[in-house]
Formats: C-alpha cells, structure tokens, sequence
C-alpha cells in the first residue's frame, strides 16, 4: 500500500497524525541501516538536497522490503522555498554536474580578453620609477620630450619680463639658452624650476605638470640659480650631504657620493670649511655638486661657468657631457657664446622676452658664427656717439 505526504505548506498546522488518510510507517534507524545495506549505495540526488540518512535509495513508486515486511513511502518533493539557490561558486566548480541523471562535464569558460595597457603619453602619468643606490627615480624614455613650455608669461608691474615662450627640450639634450641682459634667461629658468610661477601658459617636466604636481617635478630637476643663497654657516662636507638627504637619499649613499663629488670637483681639501669662506669659483662649484648629488633627469643651470677658472671649467664641461651621454639633459644660460656653440646640441635666442631663434646649433647660426647671429639678432651694436669727452683726458 502506498501512502502519499501532503507538501509542508500544504499541511494544516491544527492536523494530527491520526487525521491522514494513509498510514505512514515510520521506520526505526535499525529498520533503515538495514534498507540501506540492501539497496546498495545512493545515487547523486538530481535537485542537490541532502538524502535522508534513514532512508536508502529514493524512487518514484514505493519500494517494498519483502524480508523486513516494510512498506517505504516516496519522499516528497522539497517545496520551493526549500529550494537550494544556485551560488556563483557552484558554477564555478570543476567538478562535474548531474543534468538528467547523468554526469555531464560543463564546459569550460572563455578566458578573458587582457585589457589594454595605458598609455602614459595620453594620460599625461609619470614615467616608470627605477631604483638607483637606493632611490626611486623617474626615467625619461629616450627621444621623450623633458621639459616642454607652452605659452609661457611672466610680467613684473608695466614689464613682461617673459612673453610667451614656447620651448621643446628632447631628453638627452644639451640645450643653451642666450640673449642679452635683462632678455628674461634667469626669469625663464626660474620658471622651469619652481622658483617663480608663470602668469599664464604650462610647464610640463617628464610628462608632469609644474603648476597641478610641483613636489614632482622638482624631484626629477636639479637647480643651480644665477643669484647663489645657501646655507653658508655649514662647512661644503655638511651642505653635500645635506642636500642628499634632503633629496631623499640614505645616509651612507649621501655621504659616498659627497665623497665622489668632492674629488670630482676637487673640493676635498675644502669640504672642512664653511661655505662662506670659499671663493666666488668654489661656491659655485659646491652649489652644482649639490645640484647633481641626486642623480636628476633635468639640470637646470643659470650661468654655470660665471667667475669659474679655465681648469674647473674644463673639469665641469666634462662631467656634463657624462651626464648627458648617459641620458641626462641640462639646460643652461650662458654670455660665452664660443662655449655654448661647442657644448649644445641645441639653442635658443631671448631677445626682450621672446624667442627669436630656436633649433639646433647649425640651424640658428646659419653662415655666421653664434656670437654674430646673436648680435645681429640682438639689434646689432649700439650706437657710441656722443662720447669723445672719453678721448681725453682729465688730468
């Protein structure tokens, strides 16, 4: 006889036992280890719900135990709410699924397409950090612009000191900058180095802008101004390595490259001394070893070779052309055009705040010499008349 179970939510809560219909027999756990034993291991259920323990192995009709004499009733339906949900890490279990009754291995998941990497010329990011002794630094890719004005203006009261400069500086670059006095070179470079914030136009050092990120870019430059003011009342040995950590470098690397410095600009013999008793030539000498102590992609150098002797010129020129050689780009102001025409890859003509002439060496000078290009540029000579009081004498 087969006996049929009303579904839980269609069980009256106010109903008994005694008020069903059928009979149900209720097997004890011995009655149902021993259906078990007889009916051979379970099969996979088909809905994912947990078998009864009791029971052995579930079928549409009643099964019948002739030798325990027991009548087993179907097991009921599991009701919707009781339902299991399917979870994402069912779905994504390797293990094989049961659909029909039969085992079927599901297939495998298309491998997602890898995403574009960013382009760091669009975006306008900073260049990828290397380590060096230490210190993270950005490197500029070659042929990369460095350092790029746009529009660039600086006015003092009724005077444009600086009126709308464009400016391209490739890395790797040797780039001189020349005009008379009072053309804007010291304003210009001020600007490129933080000290001044220009009135209009953008700055962009390594892909950086100076005006939105300027502890960025100033990171990746190293300064010598025109006007030196530093810390004087410190011996050189102390300013160096001050300056090191100051950049970021740890203590035992800012004091070995003081000592490289130092012997590279023959400094060593003073490095004992405070920086105010040091001549006009060993202050300036002092003042780059501090500007290079951190190894920047940009130098920016106002005036560097200015009241220093032949030999530390020398000495200077070629440490630079090391530093450029190895991917470094310095951008100087200079008077000496002989120097600037045999260091610089690259020139630029300032004249009253404006670019006149920019490109390489070759390209400004065309048939004249730099200095003659200059002069010419400049306006030519000024006019010396009115002044034969000079061709005699008061005495």
């Amino acid at each position: 006889m087969t006996a049929s179970l009303p579904a839980p939510n269609d069980r009256d809560p106010q109903e008994t036992d005694s008020t069903v219909s059928a009979p149900i027999v209720r097997l004890s756990a011995a009655a149902g280890r021993l259906i078990k034993q007889k009916s051979g291991p379970s099969r996979p259920s088909v809905s994912g719900a947990p078998e009864d323990p009791a029971v052995g192995e579930e079928s549409s009709d009643a099964d019948t135990d002739t030798d325990a004499g027991l009548i087993i009733p179907p097991k009921p339906p599991l009701p919707a709410w009781a339902q299991p949900s399917p979870s994402s890490d069912d779905a994504a279990d390797p293990d094989p699924a049961v659909s029909d009754g039969e085992l079927v291995s599901p297939e495998p998941e298309p491998e997602p397409e890898p995403e574009p990497e960013p382009d760091d010329s669009s975006t306008g990011s900073a260049p990828a950090l290397v380590e060096v002794d230490g210190v993270f630094e950005q490197q500029a890719a070659s042929g990369e612009d460095v350092l790029v004005l746009r529009g660039v203006t600086k006015r003092f009261g009724d005077v444009a000191a600086v009126d709308g400069i464009d400016l391209t500086i490739p890395a790797g670059s040797f780039y001189g900058i020349v005009g008379p006095n009072g053309a804007g070179k010291t304003t210009t470079l001020s600007m490129i180095a933080g000290l001044l914030a220009p009135d209009k136009g953008s700055i962009r050092v390594a892909g950086l802008d100076a005006a939105s990120d300027p502890r960025g870019v100033k990171q990746l430059m190293g300064v010598l101004p025109d006007r030196l003011r530093t810390f004087d009342r410190l011996t050189g040995r102390q300013l160096l390595y001050y300056y090191g950590v100051l950049r970021g470098l740890k203590p035992a690397v800012a004091e070995s490259r003081t000592a490289d410095l130092s012997r590279a600009f023959d400094l060593t013999d003073a490095l004992g001394r405070v920086v105010s008793d040091y001549s006009a030539g060993m202050l300036k000498k002092v003042m780059l070893a501090g500007a290079l102590i951190h190894s920047p992609r940009l130098l920016v150098l106002d005036e560097p070779f200015e009241a220093v002797d032949p030999v530390s010129s020398a000495v200077i020129i070629d440490i630079l052309n090391t530093y450029v050689a190895h991917g470094g780009t310095v951008i100087l102001s200079s008077h000496g055009m002989e120097l600037v025409e045999r260091m610089c890859s690259r020139v630029a003509v300032i004249v009253a705040g404006q670019v006149l002439a920019e490109g390489t060496v070759d390209e400004v000078r065309g048939e004249l010499t730099l200095e003659q290009r200059f002069v010419e540029l400049a306006g030519g000579l000024s006019d010396v008349e009115g002044l034969e009081w000079l061709h005699t004498f008061s005495d």
